[in-house]
């Protein structure tokens, strides 16, 4: 399971990586951008509507195969299109497969999670994490090739979708949930995800382009650095954040971390050079790694119950996850849309966004409390 998260990151942290050579080749400005980023994650979150249907009649492990192998269909129509319109049609495609194995990755990782009783989300983030810096580290060695080459990493969701995942016991069709979900605390753990992916999806798609306008001194085989040392903080993070929230509650390390990634934020957006920006960024991970693994822990924890038996609440359990799952791309939108917007001027002002916003973390840290 681990690996899918990997290949997950390792895939959309190359792509966006590479974004500075995107924009180069089809000679696109920001607003431009924008607009691809916007349809994107648009059609990201269709394809986790997809997902949370598709999960009633179907197993979620057959639903993570075909996502992956849309990733790899996908990847190397983009690295080697012809023209803009099939580039916008790949991406399109992307963002649907992108929002199906978002959702089923976490439906099996919170599947895991009950099946141990023990907090494991943090640890398969942390999956993630380390996928995305083999994707950077990808962009940083072959900066001196075509942008075909990025072609050959779908070698690797290929390879991942043949891997052995967790299947569902019992009928899905049969033995689908009917007892009511309770929304209302999942909401409130929602939009402390939706804080994150407005953080994180800015750090990832704006970071790189960053350092390109705002810094000229910056050398161009670097401009992934925005994106390297954010992913090494926050996957230490996620890797350390099991015993972390264990020892300290997922209340004090959220609020903790709201307060870090605003500061840290507030040094990327004021900083004098690209060294101090890249600082920025390395402390930012460290402050939000582990918001979205609790939170998909806490929503999984709400939904479950601990009177349904192990087949309801899976199947409960899968459903809320996918729906759970449209929280990451409000927080999409607001990271790569938003922040691109408002910046016409300046990506610092842009910055400045989610500078301010992530504080709200800090009052809806208490809806990630187990209840007791």
């Amino acid at each position: 399971m681990a690996a899918a998260f990997a290949t997950q990151g390792m895939v959309f942290i190359n792509l966006t990586t590479r974004l500075p050579d995107f924009t180069d080749r089809w000679d696109l400005a920001d607003s431009e951008l924008t607009l691809f980023l916007l349809m994107m994650v648009l059609l990201a979150g269709a394809g986790s509507v997809l997902a949370e249907k598709l999960a009633r009649s179907h197993d979620s492990a057959v639903l993570l195969r075909i996502g992956l192998g849309l990733i790899a269909l996908a990847v190397p129509v983009m690295a080697l299109a012809p023209a803009l319109v099939v580039f916008g049609a790949s991406m399109a495609g992307y963002g649907i497969a992108l929002g199906v194995v978002d959702a089923t990755t976490n439906m099996q990782g919170v599947a895991l999670e009950h099946r141990y009783g023990r907090p494991i989300l943090p640890s398969f983030h942390g999956a993630w994490t380390v996928g995305g810096l083999l994707g950077a580290g990808v962009t940083l060695a072959t900066t001196h090739l075509d942008l075909g080459a990025g072609a050959v990493l779908a070698v690797v969701p290929l390879a991942v979708a043949t891997a052995p995942f967790l299947r569902r016991v019992g009928d899905p069709v049969a033995d689908a949930p009917t007892v009511e979900v309770p929304w209302r605390p999942i909401i409130w753990v929602g939009v402390g995800m939706v804080l994150f992916y407005m953080v994180d999806t800015a750090a990832f798609t704006w970071g790189p382009l960053y350092l390109e306008h705002v810094f000229a001194e910056t050398p161009a085989s670097l401009f992934a650095l925005a994106v390297v040392p954010y992913l090494l903080s926050s996957g230490a993070m996620r890797l350390a954040g099991d015993s972390l929230v264990a020892r300290y509650g997922a209340v004090r390390i959220l609020r903790v971390g709201g307060v870090v990634a605003s500061a840290a934020l507030a040094i990327v957006v004021f900083a004098p050079t690209w060294q101090v920006a890249v600082l920025g960024f390395f402390v930012l991970g460290s402050g939000v790694g582990v918001i979205a693994p609790l939170s998909f822990s806490a929503a999984a924890r709400i939904a479950g119950g601990s009177q349904l038996d192990p087949v309801t609440r899976q199947a409960r359990v899968d459903a809320v996850i996918a729906r759970f799952n449209q929280f990451n791309y409000g927080g999409a939108l607001l990271g790569s849309v938003l922040t691109g917007a408002v910046s016409s001027d300046s990506l610092r002002v842009g910055f400045a966004v989610p500078m301010v916003l992530i504080l709200g973390i800090l009052p809806l840290a208490r809806a990630f409390a187990p209840k007791v």
